[in-house]
């Protein structure tokens, strides 16, 4: 097995500071199913459209989710294909971690 050096351990763990809130591992579960805005989440989650906001600038300067512009609104999508497998593996952690 391969163990992380420092460097790869620290970007790691910045990944991990960055969906241990339950609000973003929230809104990057919803960003699964596809392209959200603000609003769409903030409804979705039951928060208001500026905690959204909050907590979508976190992802983004974290890397997990990418912004793209439209008429207005910005629309949110999980940056990188591997994140779903993150967020699976999380899942199947529910019997280890209580």
């Amino acid at each position: 097995m391969k163990h992380f050096d420092r460097e790869t351990a620290e970007k790691r763990a910045e990944t991990l500071k960055a969906l241990g809130h339950p609000i973003r591992l929230c809104i990057m579960d919803l960003l699964q199913d596809g392209e959200r805005n603000v609003g769409d989440l903030a409804e979705l989650l039951d928060i208001k459209s500026a905690i959204a906001s909050q907590q979508l600038k976190l992802l983004r300067l974290s890397g997990l989710v990418a912004v793209e512009k439209r008429d207005g609104h910005s629309y949110y999508t999980i940056a990188h294909p591997n994140v779903p497998r993150l967020l699976e593996c999380l899942r199947t952690c529910d019997e280890v971690i209580k």
